[in-house]
């Protein structure tokens, strides 16, 4: 019986570790932004970017990456930071993603929500009235993942 309990125990140490798929989107993002991660959940994290801009990922069964900014205009910055981060999460060119979020958040100063078709994935941006300023939200979202 010890010879089983040691022979399983030895098992389990060499086998291989199961994958962290929410980390390692966490690890693309990171080295696609140079984003800091401030919070991490099994399926979600929260990072500080550059420009005081926000990003988020939620990557269970709904995978999408977020970028958020309040204030009264975007920092140039973040456009080109929301490219980065959803190709790094879909695959899909960061200039084709910047390109959609661009459009789509021209179409939500007015609309406050708008989305746009980015093959694969649908680009979403809302801008609101949030206190004393802007807040500006966009996401990419794979179209697989939507139900």
């Amino acid at each position: 019986m010890r010879t089983l309990i040691l022979a399983l125990g030895l098992v389990a140490l060499t086998a291989p570790a199961r994958a962290d798929a929410c980390g390692d989107l966490i690890e693309r993002v990171v080295a696609s932004t140079e984003a800091r991660v401030v919070k991490r959940t099994a399926d979600f994290a929260e990072f500080t970017a550059a420009e005081g801009i926000g990003l988020t990922l939620a990557c269970g069964e709904l995978s999408s990456v977020g970028v958020q900014f309040r204030g009264p205009s975007l920092p140039a910055g973040y456009f080109p930071l929301f490219g980065r981060a959803g190709h790094a999460t879909t695959g899909i060119s960061a200039s084709e993603i910047e390109a959609a979020a661009v459009k789509a958040r021209e179409n939500a100063v007015t609309t406050r929500h708008s989305h746009v078709d980015a093959g694969t994935a649908l680009v979403t941006c809302s801008v609101s009235n949030y206190g004393a300023g802007l807040v500006t939200a966009c996401a990419v979202i794979d179209k697989a993942d939507r139900s």
